[in-house]
């Protein structure tokens, strides 16, 4: 496993007092001037610090030492003055982001970022893939090592490009011309900031707990309304583009989760005797899955309630050959049975017609 180039990099320990609240100031982003109204010291001194303090941690440049001091704690995320008009006193207070607009996040399809009703720029798909790797976590701190593991995968950089990553992203997702972003860091790693973010797959899960909820109480008719809003979140291919092993398993758990999903509102809908409007949706998600056998046994069901039972036939027939062709399996005794039942006649529905009876 690659190291990390930071491990042996000095820490701001080396650094006296007054370099560490210059690189306390660079952390937080003011500039030369802005330091020197804080610090009352000349702009010249300011230079001068920020050259030793590059020396000693051998740190690149500015950006490095935005990152470094971000990952050795020197700054918060969220925290410290950004302007001119915060020049009061330099240590950090702790803030939040305001209560306002959050930051959208969806991972439900193509990977994206809305505040104030604008899109963000999320930079090239490795770093479009760490900012869902948070997404997808959400609530919880990701580490940097399973985030090189999510995103890398075997092929690891030998550089370490995490906090480099996290630093664009910062500034990309920061809340208006404040200094708040939406991404904290602490020794144990990065995660979004509670209350400032709304991620899409958390507002999906929501909306399925709520419609389950409404079906105990005896309410389908809203349980189905509920699930319809939550597909409703699913837009085209799942983090499309994405590199890395997280987002090849998340794309496929999402889209197992999308069919489950369906299947309990489309259940619902054939207990509330629609029949024929399950049958248009179950269609579509049938042709989109056809060797998923619960899919095409409520396919069946639908069509032969909605008085269809040569269609609801020729679905088993089709499925049958795709099977044998495809996987070289029989069908299931789920869809064996739903088999039987239409040909005896058994699998009666309320919008079975008396043709089909």
């Amino acid at each position: 496993m690659p190291t990390n180039a930071t491990t042996s990099r000095p820490s701001a320990v080396v650094l006296g007092p007054r370099e560490r609240d210059v690189l306390h100031a660079v952390g937080c982003g003011l500039r030369d001037d802005e330091i020197a109204a804080v610090l009352a010291i000349s702009e010249e001194a300011v230079a001068g610090h920020v050259a030793r303090i590059l020396g000693k941690l051998g740190l690149r440049d500015r950006a490095a030492a935005i990152v470094h001091a971000f990952d050795c704690g020197v700054v918060a995320p969220g925290r410290g003055p950004r302007t001119r008009a915060a020049a009061g006193s330099l240590p950090c207070s702790a803030v939040r982001p305001t209560a306002g607009p959050k930051v959208q996040i969806s991972v439900l399809g193509p990977l994206r970022a809305r505040w104030g009703g604008r899109s963000l720029e999320l930079g090239h798909l490795r770093q479009q893939a760490v900012l869902a790797a948070l997404a997808l976590h959400a609530g919880r701190t990701v580490s940097q090592q399973e985030l090189l593991d999510g995103v890398w995968g075997s092929d690891q950089p030998v550089t370490n490009v995490v906090p480099v990553h996290i630093y664009r992203l910062r500034k990309t997702l920061r809340i208006g011309d404040g200094p708040d972003s939406v991404i904290e860091h602490d020794r144990c790693g990065y995660r979004l900031v509670p209350g400032a973010v709304e991620v899409d797959l958390a507002r999906m899960e929501r909306l399925v707990t709520d419609a389950g909820a409404a079906h105990r109480a005896g309410d389908p008719t809203e349980a189905v309304r509920l699930c319809t809003r939550a597909l409703d979140l699913f837009r085209g291919e799942l983090l499309a583009g994405l590199p890395g092993p997280l987002a090849e398993l998340e794309r496929l758990r999402l889209a197992e989760r999308r069919i489950a999903v369906a299947q309990r509102k489309l259940e619902w809908q054939l207990g509330l005797g629609q029949c024929c409007e399950a049958a248009a949706e179950l269609f579509a998600l049938a042709a989109e899955h056809p060797l998923n056998e619960p899919v095409a046994a409520m396919l069946m069901r639908a069509l032969y309630r909605s008085g269809r039972q040569a269609d609801a036939l020729a679905v088993f027939d089709r499925t049958r050959r795709r099977l044998a062709d495809d996987l070289g399996v029989a069908p299931s005794r789920l869809l064996r049975q739903t088999h039987r039942l239409i040909l005896s006649g058994d699998e009666v529905g309320p919008g079975l017609t008396a043709a089909a009876r």
